[in-house]
């Protein structure tokens, strides 16, 4: 009974350490962004309010 005591708690210390190991390394990434030169959707000639394009 005790050694399947002991086998449960190392079990749940390896778990909850894999688990801080791994948050730990998300927040770390560094996230880029592409520059906006390179973005069509940003060239600033789009009319603000309405998303709609008029086709003529």
């Amino acid at each position: 009974m005790n050694t399947v005591f002991v086998v449960c708690i190392i079990i749940v210390i390896v778990v909850l350490l894999l688990a801080v190991i791994t948050t730990s390394k998300a927040y770390s990434y560094k996230h880029t962004v592409d520059p906006l030169e390179n973005n069509p959707n940003a060239n600033g000639n789009q009319e603000e309010g309405s998303g709609d394009q008029k086709h003529t």
